[in-house]
């Protein structure tokens, strides 16, 4: 059977004595970076919303939502039975354990704090971060595919891996197809949205094209990842992951449905 060698790299890319740097948190400091400075891009367009000092102080709340609601999402949504049992596994992040639907609804409680203090749109303010979310999403995946975790369900496709901790079974680079729907081709549909049309005269619209966009994007991938192994296949066969999607789904028609409605 063809296979593609899995590509071996060490996960920590840089150790000094004691203290190792890990590609999983490179990744999370060049998304959020990247992203904060995509969104300085964005927010020079017209029209007017948030300045460049609201933006670099957000970057601080984003950050805080990112990790406290991602970890918050892994320990409630993948496996509460154990984190209660052991609470002081929570705060032990370099075990690994973080959920991108955790991270947005973090992230979603950041924008509304923050653009509360700041007497700020939050549909308008949406728009501004949900364009270089994709960016941060690119990053994540790679760690994992680095990491070899959340690998693929078993195929005989050629561009299969066999995976260091997944069994002898080739199996889908299911992270390289999320980092390229969910990261690569739904940031360009957002660029090419911000870039030739008015989309952002419509506030909510583009955050509501991200939202559906993942959510989709999240369900049609999950189709070809293997499910976590403590929870398996739940409701009518579907994913945690695909469930958890439902909602965000959901919640980019509402944002659409919005900006129409009020322009």
């Amino acid at each position: 059977m063809l296979t593609i060698p899995y590509p071996m790299i060490d996960p920590i890319a840089l150790s000094i004595g004691p203290f190792a740097i890990r590609w999983y948190a490179l990744a999370y400091i060049v998304g959020l970076i990247s992203g904060w400075r995509y969104c300085l891009w964005v927010a020079r367009r017209p029209p007017a919303v948030a300045s460049q000092t609201a933006l670099d102080d957000f970057l601080v709340w984003a950050t805080l939502g990112v990790v406290l609601g991602g970890r918050t999402g892994y320990v409630l949504f993948y496996k509460p039975d154990f984190y209660f049992a052991n609470p002081s596994e929570i705060l032990q992040l370099w075990h690994g354990g973080m959920s991108f639907h955790g991270g947005a609804l973090g992230v979603i409680a950041a924008m509304w704090l923050f653009c509360r203090q700041r007497s700020l749109s939050f549909l308008a303010f949406s728009d501004i971060i949900t364009a270089a979310v994709p960016i941060g999403i690119f990053f994540g995946r790679l760690a994992n595919f680095v990491n070899s975790e959340l690998w693929g369900r078993p195929t005989n496709v050629p561009w299969a891996m066999v995976f260091p901790n997944g069994g002898p079974e080739p199996r889908h680079p299911s992270q390289l197809y999320e980092a390229s729907l969910e990261g690569v081709l739904l940031f360009l549909i957002m660029f090419a949205l911000l870039r030739w049309t008015n989309i952002r005269e419509k506030p909510g619209m583009l955050a509501g094209v991200f939202l559906i966009g993942y959510g989709l994007a999240r369900i049609f991938s999950e189709f070809f990842r293997e499910p976590d192994s403590f929870l398996g296949f739940l409701w009518f066969g579907a994913t945690m992951g695909q469930l958890l999607s439902i909602p965000i789904l959901l919640f980019g028609i509402w944002f659409a449905w919005v900006a129409k409605r009020e322009t």
